[in-house]
């Protein structure tokens, strides 16, 4: 991205960037929660059978959220959706 284009448009390249750095698959996702919940003693578990297809639903604490295929790439909206939907933020995973 040329250096005009990001005097013009900041956000877009930040929206970027942060789409290149947040970008898991399923499986990734799913083992940095487990090491984060038990870091802050909240137990985390995934059900298969809690899902259509090949979704499963993952619980974190009181809280739970739908997870898509774990072999497959997250998009960067879905993996920021999951996070809200378990109250957790990007830094919590890190």
């Amino acid at each position: 991205m040329s250096a005009l284009a990001v005097f013009f448009y900041p956000a877009l390249d930040i929206r970027s960037f942060l789409s290149d750095i947040w970008s898991m698959k399923g499986r990734e996702l799913l083992r940095r929660l487990k090491r984060y919940g038990r870091e802050a003693g909240i137990d985390v578990h995934y059900v298969v059978e809690r899902g259509k297809g090949s979704h499963g639903t993952l619980y974190c604490g009181d809280r739970f959220a739908v997870i898509p295929d774990l072999k497959q790439e997250l998009k960067a909206g879905t993996l920021r959706a999951i996070l809200a939907q378990l109250g957790l933020t990007p830094d919590d995973l890190k």
